[in-house]
C-alpha cells in the first residue's frame, strides 16, 4: 500500500474489481476488512479475496504477510532482495527482443469504472521497462514507453476518481519520461526534449512534484550532453526547488547530485564540490526501507559514488575519480550491468588521466566484455569515444592504434 500510495479504501475497491472479474460478481471487501489485515486481527482473508489480492499485486498472499489457518504467525523479515520483484518483472520480458521492445496493454475484461487495479497494472509496464533498462541500457524503449503513456491516457478519460485521475497522468508522464531517457541513453537528442517537455505538462497535471523532479533530472542530463552546462545546472537547481526534495533526503540527494555535474562540467569547481557535499549529507539522511518509486530505485550509494567519479574527473582530480569509482563498482546490483559499464568505462579515464595508459587500456576492454550480446548504448559510445580522444592525445601512438585495432570489431558489432 506504501508503495502505490494506496489507502485502505483504494485496495478494497482494487480487491473488490478483481473479484468481480475473477467471479462475475463485484467483491464486497470493505475499508474495515482491510484495516484487520493490516492490524493481524484477520490473518487469512477469503478464498476469493486471496485470489483477488495475487491478481492486484502480482504477489502470492503468504509474501503480503497473510498466514494459513493452524499455522503460528512468522516472525515479520524483510526480504533478502529488495530488488526481487524487478528481475522477476525482467525475467518475464527477458526473451523481447533488443531492437524492438513490444509491450502489451491489456484492457480490462469488460467496460467498468478505471481505479487502482488499472494503475497497478500500469505500473508494472513501467517497471519491465525498467528491468530492461538496467539490464542493458534504455535504448529501443521508446515507442513501448510511449504506448504505454497512450493507454494511461486512454483510461484516463473514462469513469474514475480524481485521485486515479491524478496517477494516470502521473504514470503517463512517466512513461513519457522513459521514453526521453531512451532517447538520451541511445544518444538520439533531438526529440527527448519534446518528451520532456510533455512529461512536464502531464507531471503538473497530476499535481506530482515528484514526476516533476523526475523530469527536471533528464532534462539536465540531456543539457548536459548537449553541452549546454548553464541550462544544466539550472535544470538541477528546479530540481532542487520541487516540494518532494523538501520531504526526502533520497530526491534532494540526486538534485545537489546532477547540480555537482553540471557545475564541474561548467568549470565551477568549488560549487561543484559543494554540492556533492550536500548529495552525501542528504543521502546519509535517507531511510533505504522506505518504498520508493520505480524510477528512483537506481539512486543510492553506488550511483552517488559514479557521479562522484564524474565531477572530481571533470575538475581535474583522477585520483579521487578512480576511488569514487571502485566503490560505486563495489556496491552496484548485479542486474545494474548497463550501469556496470558504464562506471568501468570512466574508471579506464580516470586512470588515463593520471597516466596509466596500460591499466586503463585494459579497464577500458572490460565495457564490451560486461556487455557482450547487448548493443552499447549511443551514450556509452559517445564516453568511450572520449576515451580513444584522450588515447591518443596522452598516450604513445603504438598504444593508441593497438588499442583502436583491438577493439575495433566489438565496437563495431555492438
Amino acid at each position: 500500500m506504501a508503495a502505490h500510495q494506496m489507502s485502505a479504501c483504494e485496495l478494497a475497491d482494487a480487491v473488490n474489481r478483481a473479484i468481480g472479474l475473477i467471479t462475475g460478481r463485484p467483491g464486497t471487501t470493505s475499508e474495515r476488512t482491510v484495516f484487520r489485515w493490516l492490524s493481524g486481527e484477520s490473518r487469512w482473508p477469503q478464498a476469493r479475496q486471496r485470489r483477488a489480492l495475487e491478481s492486484v499485486t502480482g504477489l502470492p498472499v503468504t509474501a503480503l504477510g497473510f498466514v494459513p489457518r493452524g499455522k503460528p504467525t512468522p516472525a515479520p523479515a524483510r526480504p533478502k532482495d529488495p530488488d526481487m520483484r524487478r528481475r522477476r518483472l525482467f525475467g518475464a520480458a527477458a526473451s523481447t527482443a533488443v531492437a524492438a521492445v513490444s509491450l502489451t496493454w491489456p484492457a480490462p475484461a469488460r467496460a467498468s469504472r478505471v481505479g487502482t487495479s488499472d494503475v497497478i497494472r500500469l505500473r508494472d509496464g513501467v517497471e519491465r521497462l525498467l528491468a530492461l533498462d538496467a539490464e542493458r541500457g534504455g535504448h529501443g524503449l521508446e515507442q513501448a514507453a510511449l504506448a504505454g503513456a497512450g493507454e494511461a491516457l486512454r483510461l484516463q478519460q473514462q469513469s474514475a476518481t480524481q485521485r486515479v485521475r491524478q496517477r494516470l497522468y502521473a504514470l503517463a508522464a512517466d512513461f513519457t519520461a522513459t521514453a526521453a531517457w531512451s532517447l538520451i541513453d541511445a544518444g538520439r537528442l533531438d526529440g527527448a526534449g519534446r518528451h520532456l517537455d510533455r512529461a512536464l505538462a502531464l507531471a503538473g497535471l497530476a499535481q506530482d512534484s515528484e514526476v516533476v523532479l523526475q523530469v527536471w533530472n533528464l532534462r539536465a542530463m540531456l543539457a548536459r550532453q548537449r553541452g549546454d552546462f548553464p541550462e544544466a545546472v539550472a535544470s538541477a537547481q528546479a530540481a532542487q526547488k520541487t516540494a518532494i526534495t523538501r520531504r526526502s533526503p533520497l530526491h534532494a540527494s540526486l538534485a545537489h547530485a546532477r547540480a555537482a555535474v553540471g557545475l564541474a562540467h561548467g568549470g565551477e569547481t568549488r560549487a561543484a564540490l559543494r554540492c556533492l557535499d550536500r548529495a552525501e549529507d542528504a543521502l546519509a539522511k535517507a531511510d533505504p526501507t522506505q518504498p520508493r518509486s520505480s524510477w528512483i530505485v537506481f539512486y543510492g550509494p553506488a550511483e552517488l559514488y559514479s557521479l562522484t567519479a564524474i565531477v572530481r574527473d571533470v575538475v581535474g582530480h583522477p585520483e579521487q575519480a578512480e576511488a569514487a569509482s571502485h566503490r560505486a563498482l563495489a556496491a552496484l546490483p548485479d542486474t545494474y550491468r548497463r550501469n556496470r559499464a558504464y562506471t568501468t568505462a570512466r574508471l579506464a579515464l580516470a586512470q588515463l588521466h593520471q597516466g596509466d595508459v596500460e591499466q586503463a587500456c585494459a579497464t577500458s576492454g572490460e565495457v564490451f566484455t560486461i556487455m557482450a550480446g547487448t548493443p552499447l548504448p549511443g551514450r556509452m559510445r559517445l564516453l568511450l569515444g572520449d576515451f580513444q580522444r584522450d588515447l591518443l592525445a596522452q598516450a604513445p601512438a603504438a598504444s593508441a592504434y593497438a588499442w583502436m585495432d583491438r577493439y575495433r570489431t566489438e565496437w563495431s558489432s555492438s
